[in-house]
């Protein structure tokens, strides 16, 4: 497949289409579906491409123990772990209000399926794409059962090796082409030295099909932009209103003028990126007719002369004249009479010529007339190449 597809109805990823920036909210939004809409139109505000969210359905993500054990936690919403989580998920008809409100606000609407039920909700929504977060990346069963939903995917890579991801590639691949990762390191808040950036590299050489992203839990958005940069077409931060508020994730998500310096700094990078092929550019030229250096004769050069490296200078000149990249493809070049010279008596030379250029006897008419033409040493001078010539009085 080409490096690029449609992630979202009219959005391409990959290729030459812009970075695609997810803000994701997650449950930062307290559970209180009012600082949600809040969260996604801030998210549409400052330039994003996308709202998401993380669903889950608690019975089939936890089993019950999990669901009981005690939490006590700062961050705790609950007594229990399940009464925690139950805070901060919003319900179908919740997500459904969430989604009709994003559509209002013109910006794409998903969530990460947290399990496979959540999946099987998230596709009678009817989002764009699946994203699946790191913690199911090596769920083989739940990233099959995704992928031949046919919907595209955004799959983030954080807890893994190579050969894992190299098994997830293979398995989503398997059913469905429209796919990108992301790397990802799984911590909150991530440390730089943590990062690792150059995996995005290798993952392009892994995985050359298909477009390559990143997903950052880092402060500030330097390392964000550096992955557009380096070639990331899909980039998700968590975002908060709030790095204060209770929950873990706010502390490495970034603040609504942060992420709209990032959009900013993004698209910034993106139009310096340019298409890679080297050459002047007009912006260039202003600078290039001040400064561009070119060749000019050291010493007197008559007609004739066979060219030597010694017998040429590079400077700034008036005229330019020929560019000083060029001064190695002189060197054994014969000079000539060129298009444009004012001839003088001491260029002209009476000889018997094939072909037969103008008569002899008008060798001193010929000074001070330009040439229209080069002229080789040793060529006949023709009247079409001699600029006013005409042989006839009435001329």
């Amino acid at each position: 497949m080409p490096l690029e597809f449609e992630l979202c109805p009219g959005r391409m990823i990959g290729g030459n289409h812009p970075c695609f920036i997810i803000a994701e909210i997650g449950q930062n939004h307290q559970g209180d579906i009012e600082i949600a809409k809040k969260m996604i139109k801030m998210a549409k505000d400052c330039g994003s491409d996308c709202a998401k969210f993380q669903k889950s359905e608690l019975d089939h993500k936890f089993n019950k123990k999990a669901l009981e054990r005690p939490y006590n936690s700062v961050h705790s919403w609950g007594k229990t772990y399940g009464d925690h989580k139950r805070h901060l998920e919003f319900s179908h008809e919740q997500y459904k209000e969430l989604q009709k409100y994003a559509d209002e606000v013109d910006i794409f609407f998903t969530a990460s399926g947290m399990d496979e039920m959540a999946v099987e909700f998230l596709h009678e929504l009817n989002v764009p794409f699946f994203k699946v977060a790191s913690a199911d990346n090596s769920n083989f069963p739940y990233l099959k059962k995704t992928a031949k939903k046919g919907r595209p995917m955004v799959v983030s890579s954080g807890m893994q090796n190579m050969e894992t991801m190299r098994q997830v590639y293979k398995t989503v691949k398997e059913h469905n082409p429209n796919f990108t990762i992301l790397q990802c390191t799984s911590a909150y808040p991530l440390e730089a030295e943590d990062v690792n950036l150059r995996v995005l590299t290798e993952y392009q050489k892994e995985f050359p099909d298909i477009p390559i992203g990143y997903s950052g839990h880092e402060s500030g958005i330097v390392i964000s932009v550096a992955a557009v940069a380096m070639g990331a077409k899909v980039v998700e931060r968590h975002v908060t209103l709030d790095k204060t508020w209770k929950g873990n994730d706010h502390e490495a998500s970034v603040v609504p003028s942060e992420l709209a310096e990032l959009v900013r700094s993004i698209r910034l990078v993106e139009r310096a990126l340019g298409n890679g092929v080297k050459q002047m550019l007009p912006c260039e030229k202003p600078c290039h007719d001040k400064l561009g250096k070119s060749l000019v004769a050291k010493v007197k050069i008559p007609k004739g002369t066979v060219l030597t490296q010694d017998m040429l200078a590079v400077k700034v000149a008036e005229p330019m004249g020929i560019p000083a990249e060029n001064i190695f493809k002189m060197v054994g070049k014969k000079v000539k009479i060129p298009k444009g010279t004012v001839l003088t008596q001491d260029m002209l030379a009476v000889k018997v010529a094939e072909p037969m250029g103008i008569d002899a006897e008008d060798i001193f008419k010929m000074v001070g007339k330009k040439v229209k033409k080069d002229v080789e040493e040793d060529e006949s001078i023709l009247p079409e190449v001699v600029e006013g010539y005409c042989k006839k009085r009435k001329c």
